[in-house]
């Protein structure tokens, strides 16, 4: 029998009961399968199946799902198929939401639906468990390989492999930890068994004043792969010799290196025992204003801003350390390059600066500060455009005489009246009328309208 049936219309419809002889939908049943055909009598079980390989990264394995499978209203792997009197198959669920929505016609053709009845299509339902019961054998046998892969390599590591051997040293040591990061970061599931085979513990212990950057690099990237820290392996790691490793690489290391340190940084933060001394250094602010200044990596410099933003929080005195490496006019200028999840960041940072009096003098002296800060008025979100209103609020009532007009010249007044018009809270447009009313001391009435750009919408 053909694996294709023709249409009077010149189309084709797969057989379904040919295909699943000739195994064109994924290989036929084999002994093993009789069990996956039972298991799609039950959509639960298969829906959780499908999950669990979405979640995984593996949802088809090597194999694209076969279009047969696809819901056309979802356009997801169907669980409980059923069939229209025009022949069409629906994910039940998907269907019934189009007809109770009150439509009579079918979703695909548009025909008019003589007979709203909806049949199970048993059939399609075992093709699909089936096949995806084969991709989830063969998901669960690979995780079991990637686990006790890492657990070998974990033991190799500490010294307790069978038959007992001593503890990778040197080369071996840095390859192993290699593949072993590998392994955590390509599937998430393994880190649970790196856990259990004690590598947090080892990991913990290779990083310490004589460990060399190979080394800590990978432990690193290993300990924010997901690897699941209690608060003794946090503990542990915030000792200063460990800190002062990962500060050290930070300074030092490679792109990936850095921003894995950050994280890593920014993870112990959030222990309830953190010490908030622990940030307290030049060398570490130094490192993570370079990783924000290079551009190069948008990863690092979203990171090296969160790590900022949550020092700030945590540790007032290191606001002036932050501001005496010079990193208020770092970030001023940063703003027009940064990317829109970037920007609230940096502006929170920048505000938390200009609450310590070397914070506003940098704001104030910085020539990029009201330029940039006009331009952002308006364009990223309503908390970018608060923090950017109050860094000019902070410098024309520093210095009115000189900053005021500079912002007027940047266009400063119009957006003010922007501001005032919009839909923004009523605490910042009563800022804005604030700052207006500053901005136009300095001017007449008819040489203010005129900076203000909007002289035919006032008349």
């Amino acid at each position: 029998m053909p694996q294709y049936q023709e249409l009077p219309c010149g189309g084709q419809v797969l057989d379904i009961d040919t295909a699943l002889k000739d195994g064109i939908l994924g290989g036929a049943l084999e002994a093993g399968d009789a069990a996956a055909g039972d298991a799609g009598k039950q959509p639960v079980e298969l829906r959780k199946m499908m999950d669990e390989l979405d979640a995984a990264g593996d949802g088809g394995g090597d194999e694209v799902v076969p279009a047969v499978f696809i819901c056309p209203i979802s356009l997801e792997p169907m669980v409980d198929p059923v069939t229209l009197c025009t022949g069409q198959t629906y994910e039940r669920a998907n269907i019934s939401r189009w007809l109770a929505l009150g439509h009579r016609t079918c979703p695909t053709t548009m025909q008019e639906l003589w007979d709203d009845a909806l049949t199970p299509n048993a059939t399609l339902r075992q093709l699909i468990a089936a096949w995806f019961s084969r991709r989830y054998t063969r998901f669960k046998k690979r995780s079991a390989d990637f686990h006790g892969r890492a657990a070998d390599l974990v033991h190799g590591l500490r010294g307790t492999a069978v038959p007992r051997r001593q503890p990778l040293k040197g080369q071996a040591r840095v390859a192993a930890l290699r593949e072993l990061r590998s392994l955590a970061t390509t599937h998430q599931s393994v880190t649970k068994a790196i856990a259990e085979a004690g590598g947090v513990a080892l990991l913990t212990s290779l990083l310490g004043p004589f460990t060399s950057h190979a080394v800590g690099s990978e432990a690193v990237a290993i300990l924010v792969s997901g690897v699941p820290l209690d608060a003794d392996a946090k503990a542990a790691l915030m000792q200063p010799a460990k800190v002062s490793l990962v500060v050290d690489m930070l300074n030092e290391g490679a792109a990936d290196t850095k921003i894995n340190c950050v994280r890593l940084i920014r993870i112990l933060m959030d222990e309830k025992g953190f010490r908030p001394e622990t940030v307290a250094s030049l060398s570490l602010l130094v490192g993570v204003m370079r990783l924000i200044r290079d551009k190069r990596h948008p990863d690092g410099v979203s990171s090296g801003l969160e790590l900022l933003n949550s020092i700030c929080a945590v540790h007032r005195p290191a606001r002036s350390m932050i501001v005496s490496i010079g990193a208020v006019s770092q970030l001023v200028e940063l703003l027009p390059e940064l990317a829109t999840e970037c920007v609230e960041p940096a502006l929170d940072i920048l505000d938390a600066l200009s609450a310590v009096p070397e914070g506003r003098t940098a704001l104030k002296d910085c020539p990029r500060t009201i330029p940039n800060a006009v331009r952002l008025l308006m364009r990223v979100s309503e908390p970018c455009t608060r923090r950017a209103l109050s860094m000019l609020w902070t410098v024309c009532r520093m210095a009115p005489e000189e900053c005021a007009p500079a912002a007027v010249e940047a266009g400063l007044a119009a957006k003010l009246l922007l501001v005032i018009q919009s839909g923004c809270a009523p605490e910042l447009k009563q800022k804005a009328s604030e700052l207006l009313k500053l901005c136009r001391l300095n001017y007449t009435d008819t040489l203010f309208i005129s900076k203000c750009k909007l002289t035919r919408t006032i008349q």
